[in-house]
This record gives structure tokens, C-alpha cells and sequence, in this order.
């Protein structure tokens, strides 16, 4: 159980999420389901939070001075990501979080949602089924594509 809670907290980690929460479920000895289902979750707890307050947040961020280049270096970043999203919408969103390279995931991914100012459903839509999808190429990355497909079968 304690394994659990910790594969749930890393992925709910910015920058780390499920790229990270997988592969140390696996090195823990967590079966796949179990592995999969607690990144997953995890990894979408923070995402209806993100959508509902990032730019309120990042609104007080730019009125506090020490805070303000945080949020400008956040809305940035988001922005230089945003074309590949808006190109594709829903789709593209999907893809945008569902690919674990750096830079991508639920949080940047419901960051750049909430700021393009996408309808709450089909950003949460969106990122979870982008989240499924970096969730099931990283299990395979860590369990092994033969081993993770004959839990499939």
C-alpha cells in the first residue's frame, strides 16, 4: 500500500508525472494494473484544479512583483507549446500530453487548455486520454513491450 501512495504522489508531481510514477511503480514491484491505475490517477488529480485556477493564480502571481516573472516564464512557455495543441484541438491535446517527452504532460497540457480557454469537458476528456497514452508507452518502456502485451492477451 505504501508503494501505492508514493507511485500516486510522484505522478502528481510537475515535470515528473507519469514519466516518472511508472518506471519507479515498476522498480517497487508494483504489477502493471496496479502500477498503471495509481499513475493515472495521480497524474489527473491536480488537472480539473489546473484548468479551474491557473490563470486566476497566474493573475495574482504578475501583481506580486517577486512572483511576476514566474508567471510571465509559465504563460510563455505555454504559449510557445500552445500551436501544436490548437492546430488539433482535442486531438492534438490528447497527443500533446500523451507523448512523454520533457515539456509535455497533464499539467502543461492543462495549462495550455485553460489558457486557450477550452471548455472544462473537453479539456478533462483531452488530457485523460492523453494520460492513458503516456501511461501505456511508458508500462511498456518498464515492463517490457512482450511482457506488457501478454498481460493484454
Amino acid at each position: 500500500m505504501k508503494n501505492l501512495f508514493w507511485v500516486i504522489l510522484i505522478s502528481m508531481v510537475p515535470f515528473i508525472e507519469i514519466r516518472g510514477s511508472v518506471p519507479v511503480g515498476a522498480a517497487l514491484g508494483l504489477s502493471f494494473p496496479e502500477c498503471f491505475i495509481a499513475s493515472v490517477i495521480g497524474n489527473m488529480i491536480p488537472v480539473p484544479f489546473i484548468l479551474l485556477f491557473i490563470k486566476k493564480i497566474l493573475g495574482w502571481m504578475k501583481r506580486v512583483e517577486k512572483l511576476a516573472p514566474i508567471a510571465e516564464w509559465v504563460e510563455k512557455r505555454a504559449d510557445s507549446r500552445s500551436d501544436k495543441v490548437t492546430k488539433y484541438a482535442v486531438f492534438g491535446l490528447a497527443l500533446f500530453v500523451g507523448i512523454p517527452l520533457p515539456g509535455t504532460g497533464a499539467w502543461t497540457g492543462s495549462l495550455i487548455a485553460a489558457l486557450l480557454d477550452m471548455k472544462f469537458g473537453y479539456a478533462v476528456v483531452s488530457v485523460f486520454a492523453g494520460v492513458l497514452l503516456a501511461g501505456f508507452i511508458m508500462s511498456g518502456i518498464s515492463y517490457g513491450f512482450l511482457g506488457f502485451l501478454s498481460f493484454l492477451a
